[in-house]
Protein backbone atom coordinates (compact mmCIF):
# COMPACT_ATOMS: atom_id res chain seq x y z
CA UNK A 1 0.00 0.00 0.00
CA UNK A 2 1.30 3.87 -0.75
CA UNK A 3 1.02 6.43 1.57
CA UNK A 4 -2.15 7.97 0.45
CA UNK A 5 -4.10 4.36 1.13
CA UNK A 6 -2.59 3.91 4.43
CA UNK A 7 -3.25 7.67 5.62
CA UNK A 8 -6.79 6.49 4.67
CA UNK A 9 -6.97 3.36 7.01
CA UNK A 10 -5.24 5.43 9.69
CA UNK A 11 -8.37 7.83 9.11
CA UNK A 12 -10.45 4.93 9.56
CA UNK A 13 -8.80 3.66 12.64
CA UNK A 14 -9.27 7.51 14.37
CA UNK A 15 -12.99 6.50 13.65
CA UNK A 16 -12.79 3.46 15.53
CA UNK A 17 -11.26 4.68 18.15
CA UNK A 18 -13.78 7.59 18.60
CA UNK A 19 -16.31 4.88 18.80
CA UNK A 20 -14.57 1.36 19.62
CA UNK A 21 -16.98 -0.14 17.46
CA UNK A 22 -17.48 -0.43 13.56
CA UNK A 23 -17.34 -2.96 10.36
CA UNK A 24 -13.55 -3.00 10.12
CA UNK A 25 -13.39 -5.78 7.43
CA UNK A 26 -15.92 -4.36 5.48
CA UNK A 27 -14.73 -0.76 5.34
CA UNK A 28 -10.70 -1.94 4.30
CA UNK A 29 -11.80 -3.62 1.13
CA UNK A 30 -13.40 -0.30 0.10
CA UNK A 31 -10.57 1.61 0.38
CA UNK A 32 -8.80 1.37 -2.77
CA UNK A 33 -12.19 1.52 -5.18
CA UNK A 34 -13.56 4.81 -2.74
CA UNK A 35 -10.14 6.44 -3.61
CA UNK A 36 -9.67 6.60 -7.15
CA UNK A 37 -13.50 7.05 -7.80
CA UNK A 38 -13.32 10.22 -5.56
CA UNK A 39 -9.73 11.28 -6.99
CA UNK A 40 -10.21 10.73 -10.17
CA UNK A 41 -13.83 9.83 -11.27
CA UNK A 42 -16.25 11.34 -9.85
CA UNK A 43 -17.61 15.05 -10.53
CA UNK A 44 -18.74 16.77 -7.00
CA UNK A 45 -18.54 20.05 -4.79
CA UNK A 46 -18.10 19.69 -1.21
CA UNK A 47 -18.96 23.08 -0.70
CA UNK A 48 -21.83 22.47 -2.77
CA UNK A 49 -22.61 18.89 -2.14
CA UNK A 50 -26.51 19.34 -3.74
CA UNK A 51 -24.91 20.96 -7.00
CA UNK A 52 -27.53 19.94 -9.90
CA UNK A 53 -25.07 18.41 -11.80
CA UNK A 54 -23.12 16.29 -9.53
CA UNK A 55 -22.73 12.58 -9.83
CA UNK A 56 -24.79 10.76 -7.88
CA UNK A 57 -22.81 8.02 -5.20
CA UNK A 58 -24.75 5.56 -3.62
CA UNK A 59 -22.50 3.14 -1.40
CA UNK A 60 -25.63 0.37 -0.76
CA UNK A 61 -23.35 -1.86 1.41
CA UNK A 62 -24.02 0.92 4.21
CA UNK A 63 -21.74 -0.83 6.79
CA UNK A 64 -18.84 0.47 4.87
CA UNK A 65 -19.28 4.04 5.87
CA UNK A 66 -16.41 4.10 7.60
CA UNK A 67 -14.46 4.05 4.43
CA UNK A 68 -16.91 6.60 2.98
CA UNK A 69 -17.03 9.15 5.89
CA UNK A 70 -12.62 8.95 5.58
CA UNK A 71 -12.42 10.23 2.14
CA UNK A 72 -15.47 12.50 2.82
CA UNK A 73 -13.88 14.22 5.41
CA UNK A 74 -10.48 13.80 3.36
CA UNK A 75 -12.38 15.74 0.27
CA UNK A 76 -13.75 19.09 2.72
CA UNK A 77 -17.60 17.47 2.91
CA UNK A 78 -17.08 17.71 6.85
CA UNK A 79 -13.99 18.31 9.35
CA UNK A 80 -11.50 15.48 10.06
CA UNK A 81 -12.19 16.03 13.39
CA UNK A 82 -15.76 14.86 13.13
CA UNK A 83 -14.40 11.19 12.79
CA UNK A 84 -13.33 10.79 16.07
CA UNK A 85 -16.62 11.08 17.40
CA UNK A 86 -18.17 8.42 14.93
CA UNK A 87 -20.97 6.88 17.17
CA UNK A 88 -20.90 9.15 19.63
CA UNK A 89 -23.94 11.25 20.73
CA UNK A 90 -22.73 14.23 19.27
CA UNK A 91 -21.80 13.79 15.93
CA UNK A 92 -23.76 12.85 12.87
CA UNK A 93 -21.54 10.36 11.45
CA UNK A 94 -23.71 6.97 12.46
CA UNK A 95 -23.25 3.52 12.24
CA UNK A 96 -24.58 3.60 8.81
CA UNK A 97 -24.75 6.76 6.14
CA UNK A 98 -27.83 9.01 6.21
CA UNK A 99 -28.72 11.31 3.70
CA UNK A 100 -29.42 15.28 4.52
CA UNK A 101 -27.60 14.66 7.45
CA UNK A 102 -24.10 13.40 6.09
CA UNK A 103 -22.80 15.78 3.63
CA UNK A 104 -21.75 14.17 0.48
CA UNK A 105 -24.65 11.16 1.29
CA UNK A 106 -27.20 10.45 -1.44
CA UNK A 107 -29.33 8.16 -0.15
CA UNK A 108 -29.72 6.38 3.45
CA UNK A 109 -28.69 2.66 3.52
CA UNK A 110 -27.76 0.02 5.63
CA UNK A 111 -30.80 -2.36 5.11
CA UNK A 112 -28.89 -4.41 1.97
CA UNK A 113 -30.79 -4.48 -1.23
CA UNK A 114 -31.76 -1.34 -1.55
CA UNK A 115 -28.90 0.89 -3.34
CA UNK A 116 -29.28 -0.42 -6.52
CA UNK A 117 -33.10 -0.04 -6.43
CA UNK A 118 -32.36 3.41 -5.62
CA UNK A 119 -29.76 4.14 -7.88
CA UNK A 120 -31.97 2.43 -10.85
CA UNK A 121 -34.53 5.30 -9.89
CA UNK A 122 -31.92 8.20 -10.33
CA UNK A 123 -30.75 6.75 -13.18
CA UNK A 124 -34.00 6.95 -15.38
CA UNK A 125 -34.92 10.22 -13.89
CA UNK A 126 -31.73 11.63 -15.05
CA UNK A 127 -32.58 10.14 -18.74
CA UNK A 128 -36.10 11.23 -18.64
CA UNK A 129 -34.72 14.92 -17.50
CA UNK A 130 -31.88 14.91 -20.02
CA UNK A 131 -29.40 15.48 -17.53
CA UNK A 132 -25.20 14.01 -18.05
CA UNK A 133 -24.52 13.41 -14.50
CA UNK A 134 -24.41 9.41 -13.57
CA UNK A 135 -25.21 7.11 -11.08
CA UNK A 136 -22.52 5.24 -9.50
CA UNK A 137 -23.59 2.63 -7.00
CA UNK A 138 -21.12 0.26 -4.67
CA UNK A 139 -22.86 -3.12 -3.42
CA UNK A 140 -20.71 -6.05 -1.35
CA UNK A 141 -21.16 -9.66 -2.35
CA UNK A 142 -23.37 -10.81 0.41
CA UNK A 143 -25.34 -8.26 -0.69
CA UNK A 144 -26.38 -9.46 -3.67
CA UNK A 145 -28.39 -12.15 -2.23
CA UNK A 146 -31.14 -10.08 -2.17
CA UNK A 147 -33.62 -10.32 -5.05
CA UNK A 148 -34.70 -6.82 -4.68
CA UNK A 149 -30.85 -6.37 -6.03
CA UNK A 150 -31.85 -9.00 -9.35
CA UNK A 151 -35.48 -7.15 -9.89
CA UNK A 152 -33.66 -3.67 -9.60
CA UNK A 153 -30.74 -5.07 -12.54
CA UNK A 154 -33.72 -6.65 -14.96
CA UNK A 155 -35.10 -2.74 -15.43
CA UNK A 156 -31.99 -1.11 -15.60
CA UNK A 157 -31.42 -3.34 -18.84
CA UNK A 158 -34.95 -2.64 -20.01
CA UNK A 159 -34.25 1.33 -19.56
CA UNK A 160 -30.92 0.68 -21.27
CA UNK A 161 -28.93 3.16 -18.22
CA UNK A 162 -25.96 3.62 -19.95
CA UNK A 163 -25.68 6.39 -17.08
CA UNK A 164 -25.83 3.75 -14.32
CA UNK A 165 -22.45 1.82 -13.15
CA UNK A 166 -22.25 -0.34 -10.26
CA UNK A 167 -19.40 -1.67 -8.26
CA UNK A 168 -19.15 -5.08 -6.57
CA UNK A 169 -17.03 -5.60 -4.11
CA UNK A 170 -16.12 -9.07 -4.18
CA UNK A 171 -14.49 -10.05 -1.10
CA UNK A 172 -15.85 -13.35 -0.63
CA UNK A 173 -17.07 -13.12 2.88
CA UNK A 174 -20.39 -11.91 4.70
CA UNK A 175 -21.17 -11.24 8.08
CA UNK A 176 -21.31 -15.19 9.23
CA UNK A 177 -18.93 -17.31 6.29
CA UNK A 178 -17.76 -17.32 3.18
CA UNK A 179 -20.27 -16.28 -0.14
CA UNK A 180 -19.33 -19.69 -1.39
CA UNK A 181 -20.91 -21.43 1.70
CA UNK A 182 -23.89 -19.19 2.74
CA UNK A 183 -25.14 -18.28 -1.09
CA UNK A 184 -22.59 -19.38 -3.80
CA UNK A 185 -22.81 -16.43 -6.32
CA UNK A 186 -20.83 -17.82 -9.24
CA UNK A 187 -20.86 -17.98 -12.12
CA UNK A 188 -21.11 -14.08 -10.85
CA UNK A 189 -19.93 -11.96 -14.44
CA UNK A 190 -22.05 -14.57 -16.14
CA UNK A 191 -25.16 -13.86 -14.24
CA UNK A 192 -24.59 -9.86 -14.80
CA UNK A 193 -24.31 -10.26 -18.48
CA UNK A 194 -27.89 -12.35 -18.65
CA UNK A 195 -29.27 -9.59 -16.95
CA UNK A 196 -27.75 -7.17 -19.88
CA UNK A 197 -24.80 -5.64 -18.28
CA UNK A 198 -22.18 -5.15 -20.09
CA UNK A 199 -19.78 -6.48 -17.22
CA UNK A 200 -15.82 -6.52 -16.36
CA UNK A 201 -13.25 -8.08 -13.52
CA UNK A 202 -10.70 -5.84 -11.34
CA UNK A 203 -8.62 -6.46 -8.43
CA UNK A 204 -10.29 -3.49 -6.54
CA UNK A 205 -7.01 -2.90 -4.94
CA UNK A 206 -5.09 -2.23 -7.91
CA UNK A 207 -4.55 1.55 -8.42
CA UNK A 208 -3.60 1.68 -11.74
CA UNK A 209 -5.84 -0.97 -12.83
CA UNK A 210 -8.88 0.82 -11.49
CA UNK A 211 -7.87 4.10 -12.59
CA UNK A 212 -7.19 2.93 -16.27
CA UNK A 213 -10.70 1.15 -16.17
CA UNK A 214 -12.51 4.01 -15.06
CA UNK A 215 -10.87 6.16 -17.94
CA UNK A 216 -13.14 3.85 -20.42
CA UNK A 217 -16.12 3.67 -18.65
CA UNK A 218 -19.71 3.27 -19.42
CA UNK A 219 -18.11 0.60 -21.01
CA UNK A 220 -21.29 0.31 -23.00
CA UNK A 221 -23.33 3.32 -24.84
CA UNK A 222 -26.52 1.14 -24.41
CA UNK A 223 -26.35 -1.07 -21.50
CA UNK A 224 -25.60 -0.77 -17.67
CA UNK A 225 -22.04 -0.96 -16.32
CA UNK A 226 -21.31 -3.70 -13.64
CA UNK A 227 -17.37 -3.84 -12.33
CA UNK A 228 -16.96 -7.00 -9.79
CA UNK A 229 -13.72 -6.02 -7.85
CA UNK A 230 -11.67 -8.71 -6.71
CA UNK A 231 -10.86 -7.35 -2.78
CA UNK A 232 -9.65 -9.16 0.43
CA UNK A 233 -12.10 -8.36 3.41
CA UNK A 234 -9.66 -6.71 6.21
CA UNK A 235 -7.29 -5.21 3.35
CA UNK A 236 -3.95 -3.82 4.82
CA UNK A 237 -4.10 -5.87 8.12
CA UNK A 238 -2.85 -9.36 8.22
CA UNK A 239 -4.66 -10.92 11.01
CA UNK A 240 -8.03 -9.68 9.69
CA UNK A 241 -7.87 -10.42 6.32
CA UNK A 242 -10.06 -12.92 5.14
CA UNK A 243 -11.07 -13.29 8.14
CA UNK A 244 -15.41 -13.20 9.21
CA UNK A 245 -14.82 -12.32 12.82
CA UNK A 246 -13.08 -8.71 11.80
CA UNK A 247 -16.71 -7.84 9.46
CA UNK A 248 -17.59 -6.05 12.52
CA UNK A 249 -16.06 -5.38 15.64
CA UNK A 250 -17.59 -4.24 18.94
CA UNK A 251 -16.07 -2.40 22.19
CA UNK A 252 -12.63 -2.79 20.52
CA UNK A 253 -10.01 -2.24 23.36
CA UNK A 254 -6.94 0.42 23.01
CA UNK A 255 -4.21 -2.70 22.45
CA UNK A 256 -6.21 -3.78 19.49
CA UNK A 257 -6.42 0.28 18.35
CA UNK A 258 -2.79 0.06 18.69
CA UNK A 259 -2.15 -3.08 16.77
CA UNK A 260 -4.49 -1.65 14.31
CA UNK A 261 -1.82 1.51 14.00
CA UNK A 262 1.19 -0.89 14.18
CA UNK A 263 0.46 -2.62 10.86
CA UNK A 264 0.12 1.08 8.90
CA UNK A 265 4.22 1.98 10.13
Amino acid sequence: MDTRSKYLRKQIIQALEGGRRGHIGSSMSLVELLRVLYDSFLSFDPYNPKDLNRDRFILSKGHGCLALYAILADKGFFSKDELVKFCRSDTFLGGHPERNKIPGVEASTGALGHGLPIGVGLAVAAKIRKQHHRVIVVMGDGEINEGSVWEAALSAAKHQLENLIVFIDYNKLQSYGPTKEVLDLEPLMDKWISFGFEVEEVDGHDLDMLSSLMKRLPLSKRKPTTIICHTIKGKGFPFAEGKAEWHHKSSLSLEEIETLYQCLV
